[in-house]
């Protein structure tokens, strides 16, 4: 008897959607009509691009624009099944490089579907090329350009602020603080790529990605300004004496960020999406951090 492994059964599963859907074979560029979108950003594109009318799905991350919400939910993009994203029958999913987990996306792009894999990348050049990739797997590169052309003027607009700011601020951005601790943003991060394009430095460049750091690195690192994830949407949170809380902290209240009461809550994909969005993001952050200068 040959012992079946869990991947064996739920090609088993999947193998009568499977074999239906390479009946069908896969749509290529302009010819897909029911798309899946994968990834906040990814999402934000299809629709910049006026082509929201063929999106059938997205995963949990794609909540911008509004009426992204009323699509079919797959599921959280780093904890897809293959039963769910094959349910909804697209013909082509754009997807965010990092989706997972590795098994189910083995068993996706077995499938006789378009994948097309968009790239986490947390540079202005990066933004142009996911624009670029998407509007070339949808068939629409000419509206791919004329985004492409609006998010680099709004980029330009940015950096001619920046380069005019005298002394850069640095920043740190706090994840989460979880009995204290706090876990920040090094390098090749979302929130390093977006202070940079702001104008201002990473007060932390000592490690990449994010993690827990020593009250002492904090002090050291001596942040003139600390950057938060905006909790519970606009408007609906009073930031006061939640930061008067943060800011007295032993590691942040020697900090000239606390000395000067400057905390910014910005919307998370907002912030840290790195899509179309991403210019007028720079800009309010700018704007947040050194005001008039940066208008």
């Amino acid at each position: 008897m040959i012992a079946l492994t869990e991947r064996s059964t739920q090609f088993l599963v999947l193998l009568p959607l499977l074999a239906s859907l390479c009946c069908a074979g896969a749509a290529r560029g302009a010819e897909a009509e029911r798309v899946l979108a994968i990834g906040g950003a990814v999402t934000e594109i299809v629709f910049a691009l006026g082509e929201s009318d063929r999106l059938i799905a997205r995963d949990t991350t794609s909540t911008y624009p509004p009426e992204a919400l009323e699509l079919p939910d797959v599921g959280y993009m780093r904890a897809l099944s293959p039963e769910g994203v094959l349910s909804v029958e697209p013909d082509l999913i754009l997807a965010r490089a990092n989706s997972g987990p590795a098994e189910a996306i083995e068993v996706l792009q077995a499938a006789a579907i378009q994948w097309v894999s968009v790239p986490d990348d947390f540079t202005v050049e990066g933004i142009d090329e996911n624009i670029r990739i998407v509007a070339e797997a949808l068939g629409v590169p000419e509206k791919g350009l004329r985004l492409r052309d609006e998010l680099k003027a709004q980029l330009t607009e940015v950096q001619a602020v920046s380069e005019d700011v005298r002394e850069r601020k640095k920043v740190l951005f706090i994840l989460s603080m979880r009995d204290d601790r706090i876990m920040a943003a090094g390098t090749n991060t979302a929130a390093d790529g977006i202070i940079g394009l702001a104008g201002a430095t990473n007060a932390l460049s000592d490690f990449e990605g994010y993690k827990q750091v020593a009250d002492e690195a904090v002090i050291t690192a001596n942040p003139d300004v600390i950057l938060m994830m905006q909790r519970g949407g606009a408007g609906s949170v009073n930031h006061g004496a939640a930061d008067e809380k943060l800011l007295a902290h032993p590691a942040l209240a020697a900090t000239n960020a606390a000395k000067a009461g400057a905390v910014v809550h910005m919307d998370g994909l907002y912030l840290l999406g790195f899509g179309p969005r991403t210019g007028l993001a720079a800009r309010d952050l700018a704007q947040a951090m050194y005001g008039e200068s940066a208008r």
